[in-house]
């Protein structure tokens, strides 16, 4: 049996390091407000109506970083594919999230001969600016209104307390948003077969945690 690859750099170990100075970045009344911003999303648990494995991945339009329109029947093809969904380019577990897959799940994509994208609801030329300043290499497409979120079931709206305090500290999340509405999807990784098939989908309520390297590749072997 082929032995798994060692991942030493986790994205939970990533978060732990970041969330390590995060209140002291934020300041304690801002962090206490995420705090119990991600225990109330904990707390509820998953939505009903997530799609599941063995549900076919419905065809949807996205736009590429140029603004142009496509369809991801068209940008998947006939290949099994990867789905990141990420929530945009203002939140840092997303990029943290991003630049491990880069750094470790793409080289193995490229070796299945899969398709590796990431979707945001944000607008393409943020999506143009995440990739360049992240250093991706791998597509990144804009789902207006959450479209193919929606249809998988993965989209929430931040509780008004945490945008008055993303706000505070400049973000606007509906600003960047292609509908400029501050509906995202949870953050989410979907593996599809060349079918289109789902064979594994795995929806994060908590944004803080995210699907590791490991799992996404257990999941390509078993295709």
């Amino acid at each position: 049996m082929k032995q798994r690859p060692a991942f030493t750099n986790t994205i939970a170990a990533q978060v732990d390091e970041y969330s390590s100075t995060f209140a002291a970045q934020v300041g304690p009344v801002l962090a206490a407000v995420f705090a119990r911003e991600q225990e109330d999303l904990r707390r509820a648990g998953l939505p009903s109506g997530i799609a599941g494995v063995g549900d076919r991945l419905p065809d949807a339009v996205l736009f590429d970083t140029t603004g142009h329109r496509t369809r991801l029947g068209d940008v998947l093809g006939a290949a099994a594919a990867i789905i990141v969904f990420y929530r945009g380019s203002w939140c840092p577990y997303c990029s943290i999230a991003l630049q491990t897959y880069q750094r470790e799940l793409r080289p193995v994509v490229e070796a299945f001969g899969t398709r590796l994208i990431a979707i945001s609801p944000q607008a393409p030329e943020i999506s143009l600016r995440t990739a360049s300043d992240a250093g991706l290499n791998f597509a990144l497409y804009s789902d207006e209104g959450n479209a193919l979120a929606g249809h998988l079931g993965i989209v929430t709206v931040p509780s008004a307390e945490s945008m008055r305090a993303r706000a505070a500290l400049g973000i606007d999340v509906a600003g960047s948003n292609m509908d400029r509405t501050a509906a995202i999807p949870f953050p989410t990784v979907v593996v599809v077969d060349a079918t289109g098939t789902i064979r594994m989908i795995d929806v994060r309520v908590d944004y803080t945690t995210r699907t590791e390297t490991w799992e996404i590749i257990d999941a390509l072997i078993t295709l």
